[in-house]
């Protein structure tokens, strides 16, 4: 039993999480409760994970301690160094391991079994662990060897492929949304392990692959394909901005007052096409062919042309809320900083608390898009800075004196 609160407080995680595909699903674990303690190296500091020195900064600060991206990843996790390189450091994560519910990894298959502790080693230390590994392609397969980011995992999986515009190379989304996503599959599969284990007393390995976690959401366009023979990429598709199931128009992106300003609009259906007809008052819009979505799908382009028209000279907030006081679903297309800093529904929500880092100050991180109204989230706890639990873990946890842990890091092992 750990000494924390929240849903989650029993479970101890051992975690060599980095970036986002794993941290941030033990980022999960640890805003709900979890005492995640994150294992680095002393002497490659931050070469384990990128992000901790990697922009964005909040000042002119540079250094292993001051990577935007880190701290958001890492909140409520505690931090200890350990040089595995070392026979006295992997006698200590020996030692941790038999404390801990969970070992969680995300390095390319293999590595933790090079360094000492495959999943054998792990049960032998304590048998019902749950050791999981998200690698790139698992550890099976032609490809387990090969190492990957978020953008590669995406170009593999097939995502890729599937998203842009008519007749434009294939666009992706401008970050690492696998990472994102094997985070999420990560968590609920620690989840699910943890809940076997409770009904049965049994650890087991999770085996996962980020890019099938990508192919996994490919279904419709697999099955487009094998049933009907269309492929995804083919003349006037994909269309990242047009609906075709269900079928709707208008339903685009268009242009509003200012620099690269846009607002999205969607009609569901001939009562939405009337009320937005109406709120145009254009006499083009009247025209028989516009009256069922059939004849408004075949004149799409011209169809947009004068929607684009009406909405270029407005404000985009402006067209939204005259839209739905209409009745039709439309919204301003937000920067980042409107959707955070300008829109009262973020303060209503409580997804960017802020929280206390030991190097950078205050500063503000994501939160979970989630409220459980019994036992919720919390994060309060900046990411640590590198050994910033050696005394409690090493000391507290696996009961080392002061003059040990004086030793140890005299001799590298911390």
């Amino acid at each position: 039993m750990t000494a924390g609160s929240g849903p989650l407080a029993r479970v101890r995680v051992c975690d060599f999480t980095g970036q986002l595909a794993g941290a941030g699903a033990t980022r999960y674990l640890a805003a709900f409760g979890a005492e995640v303690i994150r294992i680095e190296d002393p002497v490659r500091q931050g070469r384990w994970d990128i992000l901790r020195g990697s922009s964005p900064f909040v000042d002119d600060r540079r250094g292993v301690e001051f990577g935007g991206a880190f701290q958001n990843h890492n909140v409520e996790k505690r931090g200890v160094t350990l040089n595995l390189r070392t026979e006295r450091a992997r006698e200590l994560l020996a030692r941790l391991v038999a404390i801990s519910d969970v070992v969680a990894e995300n390095f390319a298959a293999g590595v933790l079994a090079r360094l000492g502790f495959p999943y054998e080693v792990l049960r032998a230390i304590r048998p019902d662990v749950i050791y999981v590994s998200n690698s790139g392609f698992g550890h099976r397969g032609p490809y387990s060897s090969f190492k990957t980011w978020g953008p590669i995992v995406q170009a593999v999986c097939g995502l890729s492929f599937t998203s842009g515009l008519p007749d434009m190379p294939p666009a992706g989304w401008g970050y690492s949304y696998m990472d994102h996503q094997g985070a999420n599959m990560q968590a609920l599969a620690i989840l699910a392990a943890l809940v076997h284990r409770d009904r049965t007393g049994e650890g087991q390995w999770i085996d996962m692959s980020c890019t099938d976690a990508g192919a996994s959401l490919l279904g419709p366009a697999v099955l487009d394909f094998t049933v009907n023979g269309r492929p995804a990429r083919r003349p006037g598709m994909p269309d990242s901005n047009h609906s075709q199931a269900p079928v709707m128009a208008p339903h685009n992106l268009y242009p509003a007052a200012g620099h690269d300003c846009w607002v999205a609009i969607a009609c569901r259906d001939d009562h939405d096409w009337c009320a937005l007809a109406g709120a145009i008052d254009d006499d083009r819009l009247t025209e028989q062919r516009y009256q069922r979505v059939d004849g408004r799908v075949a004149a799409q382009r011209e169809l947009d042309a004068v929607v684009a028209e009406w909405t270029a000279p407005r404000d985009k907030f402006d067209v939204a809320a005259r839209l739905q006081e209409a009745g039709v679903p439309a919204a301003a297309v937000q920067t980042p900083e409107e959707r955070i800093d300008g829109d009262p529904a973020t303060a209503a929500w409580g997804l960017w608390p802020e929280v206390e880092h030991a190097a950078m100050g205050r500063v503000r991180v994501d939160g979970l898009p989630v409220h459980l109204s019994d036992t919720d989230w919390k994060i309060e706890r900046g990411a640590p800075v590198l050994g910033a639990d050696n005394d409690y873990v090493y000391g507290e946890l696996l009961g080392l004196g002061e003059d040990e842990l004086a030793s140890l890091r005299a001799e590298g092992v911390l």
